[in-house]
Formats: C-alpha cells, sequence, structure tokens
C-alpha cells in the first residue's frame, strides 16, 4: 500500500482526511499516534513535525501535513 494516513483517533481534521480518502476509493493504511505530541516521535520521524493529519504516499515520493492541504491533494492527485 503507498498511502499512509498517521491520525489520532477523534481528531475531526484526520477524520475530515479519513473520509476523502474513502469517498474516493483510495487505498490506504491508518497508523494511529499517541495522543501527546511529545510521544509522536514516528510522525515527526516521516514529516519533520509532530502534529496529525499526516499523509504519505509512497508511490509519488509526498509526504504532506495540514488536513487543507492534504483534502487538496487527494482531489487533484489521487482521486
Amino acid at each position: 500500500m503507498s498511502i499512509t494516513l498517521y491520525a489520532l483517533d477523534g481528531c475531526p481534521y484526520c477524520e475530515k482526511v479519513h473520509d476523502a480518502l474513502e469517498a474516493n476509493g483510495i487505498d490506504y493504511e491508518t497508523v494511529w499516534t499517541e495522543a501527546l505530541h511529545s510521544k509522536r516521535n514516528e510522525v515527526k520521524r516521516v514529516s519533520g513535525q509532530r502534529a496529525v493529519p499526516v499523509i504519505v504516499d509512497d508511490e509519488r515520493g509526498v509526504t504532506m501535513a495540514e488536513s487543507a492541504n492534504i483534502l487538496e491533494y487527494v482531489e487533484r492527485t489521487l482521486a
């Protein structure tokens, strides 16, 4: 699977990205992150910051944060 979504359970911004991926029939894997920012080392490793959501598109070599940016990417590139 080339799309990975780093998300936090209960995060409304993560839900928006999840919903867009689902609505467009995009296969992806979700990696659930820790609630505490200081524990989100894997998110920092892949994106350089600890906020979620983050999407990684291995096929296209894209790593992106911020739900608005991700939603635009999904619509323009993946849909």
